[in-house]
Formats: C-alpha cells, sequence, structure tokens
C-alpha cells in the first residue's frame, strides 16, 4: 500500500491531480464467468476465474477509451466479504477527455429508474447497485 501511495504521488507530480476517482467491482454473473461452470458449480467455487475475468474486464475498462483518453492510471485491487475482487482506480484523463464540473451531472447519475417507466433497467440497478445491511 506505501508503494502504491508513493506512485500516486508521483503521477500527481507528473500529471497533476487525478481526474477521476472509479469503483469496479466482479459480477459474479457475468457470461464469461457463468459460460465456464459446469453444472452445479457456483461462481465461488472458482475463485481463479473470478479473478482472471476481473482483471481483463478492468484492463479493457480502462485502455478501450468507454471513459475516453487516459493519459495514466494507478488501481488497487482489494477482495470484499464475499470473496469478489473489486479495484480503486485513479485516472488521470487526457485533455480532451477531461471531464469539466458543467458536465457532472450529465456523467453521473445517482438515481433509481422509475420501475413503471422501465421495468428492465430497474431491476438491473436495483439487484446490483444497492446493497443491503451489512454483516452477520
Amino acid at each position: 500500500m506505501f508503494e502504491k501511495q508513493r506512485d500516486a504521488m508521483a503521477y500527481a507530480r507528473k500529471y497533476g491531480c487525478p481526474d477521476m476517482f472509479i469503483t469496479v467491482t466482479t459480477n459474479f454473473n457475468w457470461k464469461e464467468i457463468t459460460d465456464h461452470l459446469l453444472e452445479g458449480q457456483h461462481p465461488h467455487d472458482h475463485p481463479d476465474l473470478l479473478v482472471r475475468v476481473f482483471c481483463l474486464k478492468l484492463k479493457q475498462t480502462i485502455k478501450n477509451g468507454c471513459l475516453g483518453s487516459v493519459d495514466a492510471w494507478l488501481y488497487n485491487i482489494e477482495f470484499q466479504k464475499r470473496n469478489l475482487p473489486h479495484a480503486h482506480i485513479l485516472l488521470w484523463m487526457s485533455r480532451d477527455s477531461k471531464i469539466h464540473p458543467c458536465m457532472i451531472d450529465a456523467a453521473v447519475s445517482a438515481e433509481i429508474p422509475d420501475k413503471n417507466q422501465d421495468p428492465e433497467l430497474f431491476t438491473i440497478v436495483t439487484s446490483h447497485m444497492v446493497h443491503g445491511p451489512c454483516g452477520g
């Protein structure tokens, strides 16, 4: 962790403050995971598969340009209580991909879709993005 912190400080010296802080979490229902399970197996039976798919998707997310052009990135992978890997990512965006304050509301949304207007999206958001009480 100490080494990651020093890397982040070096990046900040060269690129300035990071433009984005993103958390990416494994979804054990990803097709790349479920397609490789034998009958009767569950994703938690294959932590190697979970981690491999997660790392591939993480690098694809950063490198494929879906977030824009990235000059530098730094991430740390941790494991949640359910043993699913997740990453905390700092991104330094290229000048043409920076999000300006006036664009935040268009780029970030934190609302649950209307169940009557879009039931499919409502189900997706409530099953993946809403957490119940922790513990126990």
